[in-house]
């Protein structure tokens, strides 16, 4: 069940664990006895005790005996009226829920306790250490890795946000039971807590009921950021640096990065055309101003921490220059410029201290220190109110008015800037009445002036810093309204630089005073924080499909009477690219009217120069196959690039976006490495590469696709083939690669632990860089928490780390890759001929499982299919992985592996079989993966569906899939070696059977509802049924697609 963690390897300590969910059961029972009364608890408890003596049964051996069970629980199901079967779904989709919750806290908890926690920065420093890595090389190694984790809207995540968070404050409360100095009156009123929160989790709607926008998305997203990453960045990054001190003697830089972030959410219109060029910008815009209401909110807090006055002379000077900027002609101004900050400023110039920027009231948060940020129950922050448009259907918006800040700006006066006119224009009026200057609880706030302290540098200089962005913030306000707005440089904050300049310089200062333990607190972190996030929190990716970049020139070029460019063989093609990336002029007319997609796609790219690489990062191009496709990219972008900068009268805000093809299908993947070559071959893009970044080429690689069009085990082998010929290709040309893994959140789409994915690329693959996509449930189940959050950017630098200095072994005999290719043959041909050549298979796929049903989640923003009509081939990889693992044949992680491992062995090669398990990596990950899958398949459960959905003349499809299910398993523990699926893994099977009794009566009540609504499909209230039993299943199964 453990697909959304990488603990797979990690016990947990089951009697705590169970300890919480038998708390949790009983809370739930309480809740549900009060709202539905005694009569549907019986209902309930018949249910379950039937479908847990069932589970005892099956594991007894006794098969038959469990069978009759089954029937009458079905039985039971089955005369089950509408609305009880609707609260049956909903009471055990919830308690699987709260037992995620505590397996969670739970895990956290035991990592917290180890002492030295495997995986760790500082487990794997010290192995790299005792292995014999220098630490001079161990320490330039970290400082210089690049891992870049990106945040993709792909439609797995199957809760609702409302839901999310509350499954959290459950998670602080079980957080806050478990400390050993709770007082019995303490325990009463944290119970009295959970009761609550369960009982409003009972009685909110768990549907979503519209689709969301792809701006809803990109919010959710940044929702991530504020109340986990935020707090769990600088934690980790203390972590390396500590470990670091340990191992090597120094500690991190302040500004070094191992991780950043990027983001789909609002830039992937693949597929998806409510993603527009407006969308786009929106979103990155609604970053920026998310970032910079984070790092206000922060100097807030760190404003109020340095109330020291010793200070270096660079500081005193900076802050004599702002308050002279801000009182030129004071009389006194001399005096001060004179005097030292070291001493307390004469009690005579009053009006100087009148005008200090004093907070008016504590900020958020300023009564912990930073150090709780990762531990306490609650955000430090309210959740941000961020900008919406009421003006208009489905755009964004300012609010209405924004807090006072505490931290006034240099002048002493609290700006007006973040207000909307008529929010600004209400405490204008107000300021300005006679109750507003004489309101006694202003008095109360404001300290006397007798009372105020003398002038304090480092809040001279951060007010200054806070007040240039709530200007900024104010800015990007009025261009999410598309209201005119000045652009005075000197004004804004508009790099990362430009904050972090004033913060180093207070740091050094500390340091310089002796105080450095001041320096590296609040302000460390937020020196972090900056150099992570920068100006955009996360840089947003551009993904749009090969195909559109063609259209688009077609259209240009039949316009200017050149031919069709898509009739063009790639030699001509690359010919005519290669020319006009090298000329100077825009290739497309101002003037030229086209169709309204080839014109999203040039506005695309003209907001793609609006805002250029200090907002975005990598134009991704989906089903990339030859350079042609790379090149159109550039010449489209640099042609927007010269438009753009033409109407602003003044280049384009930074440079061009790094361009980066996916390969996906099995064929191109093959010819990955070809086109690569192809690409580096030409001088120009060589150049480009190496002038404009660093001689560094992106590759991305796509797990899903590539295992919908072949098969895991063959998409598999494929990926690492196109791994090491990409890798080779740029080698050949003294050209850097970093390998973009677009991998999905379940096995099936390329998903499971990300050390085990690592430590199991290529050698020479993974050379301290990688960018990876974390997708749909994945995004909260491993960064929903700060202490999750930390965990999984250790494990990220650590794997990363491990395969840059110690690369996983290659295959040691040749042979291996010949018996890899025969296997991935067979497996191919098997699963290719199930899926896509058995007329039977799609009708059958149909009846069998829900898909057709789950666009009814509202979960996405995109369409289920990239094309209306069409097959297997048109259905995105989310929905075919989806609706077989709410069947739970799960069957796209497994299809095809048993007929090639079975041919392998048959032919008398399992020596050679456990020999690679033992000592290739990669072999060995692949199996496991496998394995671990097959374990959640449940056959007699697949063979129900079937039995009730699919009519008889086709039920011989799903007899054989389940025997091909068996064949694997067998085959899979005879290369293994192991007695039992998941033998090496007690915790995991054990997690998995303790789920069973809440999750076959979930799927006993999807079958029948989905043959109630195949009858009536108009039926809304057995709509909603499926629906939370499809919730359900996905909680049970820690996974959706």
């Amino acid at each position: 069940m453990l697909d959304t963690t990488d603990d797979i390897a990690e016990g947990i300590s089951f009697q705590a664990f169970e300890d919480d969910c038998r708390l949790l059961a009983t809370l739930l029972h309480d809740v549900l006895l009060r709202e539905l009364g005694p009569r549907f608890i019986h209902i309930l408890e018949r249910n379950r005790i039937l479908a847990q003596s069932a589970v005892s049964m099956r594991a007894a051996g006794m098969e038959d005996t469990a069978a009759v069970v089954e029937r009458q629980l079905e039985a039971d199901l089955a005369a089950m009226p509408l609305e009880d079967a609707l609260c049956v779904a909903r009471a055990f989709s919830h308690y699987l829920n709260l037992m995620g919750i505590a397996e969670t806290h739970h895990r956290v908890r035991k990592a917290r306790n180890v002492e030295k926690l495997s995986k760790s920065c500082d487990d794997i420093f010290d192995k790299l250490i005792q292995s014999g890595v220098p630490p001079e090389q161990l320490y330039d190694t970290v400082c210089k890795q690049e891992v870049e984790i990106v945040l993709t809207a792909h439609p797995t995540q199957i809760n609702r946000r409302t839901l999310q968070y509350k499954h959290l404050r459950v998670a602080h409360l079980l957080e806050f039971n478990a400390r050993p100095d709770l007082s019995h009156e303490d325990k009463e009123m944290l119970i009295e807590d959970l009761v609550r929160e369960i009982t409003a989790i009972w009685q909110t709607d768990e549907l979503r009921r519209h689709k969301p926008t792809p701006v809803d998305e990109a919010r959710a997203g940044l929702h991530i950021v504020e109340q986990s990453l935020w707090k769990a960045v600088p934690h980790y990054l203390r972590r390396v640096s500590s470990a670091l001190k340990k191992h090597t003697g120094r500690t991190l830089p302040l500004t070094s990065t191992p991780i950043k972030f990027g983001s789909w959410m609002g830039g992937d219109r693949d597929g998806n055309p409510n993603v527009t060029a407006k969308v786009t910008r929106d979103v990155s815009l609604l970053s920026r101003w998310m970032a910079i209401d984070l790092y206000i909110r922060e100097l807030e807090n760190l404003s109020f921490e340095l109330s020291v006055k010793r200070c270096s002379d660079k500081v005193a000077n900076l802050a004599n220059e702002i308050l002279l900027k801000v009182n030129p002609t004071e009389s006194a101004s001399e005096d001060l410029k004179a005097s030292t900050w070291n001493q307390t400023v004469p009690q005579n110039n009053a009006k100087l201290h009148h005008n200090l920027p004093l907070p008016a009231q504590l900020p958020s948060g300023a009564d912990l220190p930073s150090c709780t940020e990762c531990s306490d129950g609650e955000s430090q922050f309210r959740i941000i109110n961020l900008p919406r448009n009421r003006s208009r259907p489905g755009a964004l918006n300012v609010p209405e008015k924004f807090e006072d800040s505490p931290l006034s700006s240099p002048t002493g006066r609290q700006s007006q800037i973040g207000r909307t006119a008529s929010g600004g224009q209400l405490r204008k009026l107000f300021k300005e009445s006679h109750i507003g200057r004489s309101s006694s609880f202003r008095k109360l706030l404001e300290p006397s002036i007798s009372d105020k302290p003398g002038i304090t540098p480092y809040r001279v200089v951060l007010g200054n810093v806070k007040e240039k962005l709530v200007k900024t913030r104010r800015r990007l306000e009025l261009l999410l309204e598309d209201l005119p707005c000045d652009y005075d440089t000197e004004e804004y904050c508009e790099t990362s630089d430009q904050v972090l300049e004033p913060l180093l310089l207070c740091y050094q200062s500390l340091e310089s005073c002796g105080s450095s333990v001041l320096a590296d607190g609040r302000l460390a972190d937020l020196i972090r924080r900056v150099a992570t996030f920068g100006m955009v929190l996360m840089k947003l990716d551009v993904r749009q499909e090969s195909g559109r970049h063609t259209e688009a020139l077609d259209a240009v070029t039949s316009y200017l009477d050149l031919g069709v460019y898509s009739e063009w063989d790639e030699e001509k093609k690359l010919d005519f690219l290669t020319r006009e990336l090298k000329g100077k002029r825009p290739l497309v007319p101002p003037n030229i009217e086209v169709a309204a997609d080839v014109k999203e796609v040039l506005d695309t790219f003209k907001v793609a120069a609006e805002l250029g690489s200090d907002s975005l990062g990598a134009y991704v191009i989906s089903m990339a196959s030859n350079a042609s496709d790379v090149l159109a990219v550039e010449l489209l972008q640099k042609d927007a690039r010269l438009t753009v900068s033409g109407d602003l009268g003044r280049p384009c805000p930074g440079g061009t976006l790094r361009v980066v093809p996916l390969f996906e299908t099995v064929k191109d993947l093959r010819e990955a490495g070809s086109a690569i070559r192809k690409l580096l071959s030409i001088d120009w893009y060589r150049e480009h590469i190496i002038k404009n970044h660093n001689g560094h080429q992106e590759v991305m690689v796509g797990y899903s696709d590539s295992g919908k069009d072949a098969g895991r085990f063959t998409a598999a082998w494929e990926l690492y083939k196109a791994q090491e010929d990409v890798v080779a290709a740029c080698n050949e040309f003294g050209i850097k690669v970093t390998l973009f893994h677009g991998r999905g959140g379940s096995i099936g789409r390329g998903g499971g632990p990300t050390y085990l994915a690592i430590q199991s690329q290529p050698p020479g693959s993974v050379m301290g860089t990688l960018r990876s996509t974390e997708q749909g449930e994945m995004v909260q189940a491993k960064f929903g928490l700060p202490q999750t959050a930390v965990r999984q950017l250790e494990i990220y630098t650590t794997a990363v780390l491990l395969a840059t200095l110690r690369p996983p072994h290659p295959p040691r005999d040749p042979n291996w890759r010949h018996l890899m290719e025969e296997i991935s043959r067979v497996s191919c041909a098997h699963y290719r001929r199930t899926v896509y050549e058995d007329p039977e298979f799609i009708t059958y796929f149909q009846e069998a499982t829900p898909q057709a049903e789950l666009g009814f989640l509202n979960i996405g923003s995109r369409p289920a299919k990239r094309k209306p009509a069409g097959g297997i081939s048109s259905l995105r990889a989310i929905p075919w992985v989806f609706a077989w693992t709410q069947t739970r044949l799960v069957l796209p992680a497994w299809l095809g592996v048993g007929a090639g491992l079975q041919d392998a062995l048959d032919r008398g090669h399992g020596g050679e079989l456990r020999a690679m398990y033992a000592e290739w990596p990669f072999f060995q990950s692949t199996l496991d993966l496998i394995e671990m899958v097959t374990a959640k398949a449940d056959a007699p459960m697949a063979a129900h569906y079937e039995e009730m959905l699919v009519a008889r003349e086709r039920r011989a499809v799903g007899g054989e899939l389940r025997r091909e299910l068996a064949r694997t398993e067998r085959c899979v523990l005879a290369v293994s070696g192991h007695s039992k699926l998941t033998a090496h893994n007690r915790s995991l099977r054990r997690l998995i059977e303790s789920r069973l009794a809440y999750l076959n009566p979930i799927n006993m009540l999807q079958v029948e509802v989905l043959r109630r609504l195949r009858r009536d499909d108009d039926n809304r209230r057995l709509r909603d049924a499926l629906l939370i039993t499809i919730n359900g299943i996905a909680a049970g199964m820690r996974n959706t697609g």
